[in-house]
């Protein structure tokens, strides 16, 4: 059995495979998947698993090198996108529009779906490289 806290075997075989400036996408229950773009589907139900305890589980393993999320959320939550930048730090966050964000999903490497209903809880992550 593995030693650190990522235990699902998709999400661990995600982040074993990601080379430098894959993107993959944490998001809430309601965002739209692109046909044709892999998907982890965690969501159980409302809140379950949350996109915190998602994003903690892979920032756990995963080499961030930058990250993205849709300016709406700052409307919706301005403290939210704070415990991002938190979490990420020292990497950069940057934001778009929505249907920006939206639209760059379909190039991913996977999205992984949470049960969060948070409006815009959504972050596209980047793989950075550990040398």
């Amino acid at each position: 059995m593995k030693k650190t806290a990522l235990l699902h075997a998709g999400l661990s075989q995600l982040v074993a495979t990601l080379g430098h400036g894959d993107a993959v996408v944490v998001a809430d229950a309601g965002l739209p998947v692109p046909a044709g773009t892999p998907c982890i589907d965690l969501a159980v139900t409302r809140g379950v698993p949350s996109f915190w305890q998602v994003l903690d589980a892979l920032l756990s393993e995963m080499q961030v090198e930058h990250a993205l999320h849709a300016e709406e959320w700052l409307q919706h939550g301005p403290q939210l996108v704070q415990q991002v930048r938190d979490r990420l730090a020292p990497a950069p966050l940057a934001q778009l529009p929505h249907a920006e964000f939206k639209a760059r999903c379909r190039g991913v490497r996977t999205i992984v779906r949470t049960g969060e209903c948070t409006p815009y809880a959504n972050l596209m992550l980047f793989s950075g490289v550990v040398f």
